[in-house]
């Protein structure tokens, strides 16, 4: 099969070029960057695309897929809301896998994260904290956002009228069924995310911690063979993974 990768010159795309290079099924085509000595786009016969670029880089990468009938799986966050519906309309022509994180590990969270806002309820105060590298741009993470929505659906509430982000100054108690989310950065960080459901008896708290990138690499390529062939729409890592069947 083969693939283009976008966004080839930065830290995911330099591991998606090389588990990619190690797997005997798939052939790049192009790696694409605006750095020098990359490729500006991709060839004609391109299958896939991987998309781990710049959030305003997104959609006309994936308006050049549509046009040309590709299957394009996006990792790139931070999405304004103009960029994102571009993007939605371009999964009605071809299928796009949108995912903020491709790890089991962080996949399997969500469903956790869901079950237990469902079964612990409001009474338990609901806080998200994630911690990356210096050098990530936005926050809070994307998969931060993935569990936040995860625990407001197990919750049955709309994220948008409970969310918090961060705290400062002189705020007054800590309203209940409020979900808050925290960004912490610093030094070489791949992705820690906590979400801790803390009552007046007890504490849970569940963690995922990265020790590399090759887990969402390699679920970035599992998700492009994946989308190849299937119909138009908008999926994500849950239906790649059967977890929504």
């Amino acid at each position: 099969m083969k693939i283009a990768i976008i966004g080839a010159a930065g830290r995911m795309g330099q591991m998606l070029v090389k588990l990619a290079g190690e797997d005997s099924g798939l052939e790049i085509g192009a790696k694409v960057d605006v750095a020098p000595g990359f490729d500006a786009t991709w060839p004609a016969g391109t299958e896939a695309v991987v998309d781990f670029t710049f959030h305003s880089a997104v959609p006309a990468n994936v308006e050049k897929a549509a046009s040309e009938g590709v299957a394009y799986v996006i990792g790139t966050t931070g999405l304004t809301q103009e960029e994102q519906a571009r993007v939605d309309a371009c999964a009605a022509k071809i299928p796009v896998v949108q995912a903020a994180n491709y790890s089991l590990g962080v996949n399997l969270l969500m469903g956790l994260v869901k079950k237990a806002a469902a079964v612990l309820g409001p009474e338990y105060d609901i806080e998200i904290a994630e911690m990356h590298h210096r050098h990530k741009k936005d926050a809070p993470s994307g998969t931060a956002l993935m569990l936040a929505h995860a625990a407001a659906d197990g919750r049955r509430v709309d994220l948008d009228e409970v969310a918090c982000y961060g705290r400062n100054g002189i705020v007054g108690e800590r309203p209940e069924g409020q979900i808050a989310l925290h960004a912490l950065r610093g030094g070489s960080v791949v992705g820690d995310h906590s979400v801790i459901f803390a009552g007046d008896v007890e504490r849970v708290e569940l963690t995922h911690k990265a020790q590399g990138r090759e887990a969402f690499a390699a679920g970035a390529l599992h998700a492009a063979k994946w989308a190849v062939g299937k119909r138009p729409g908008k999926y994500t890592m849950q239906d790649v993974l059967g977890f929504t069947e």
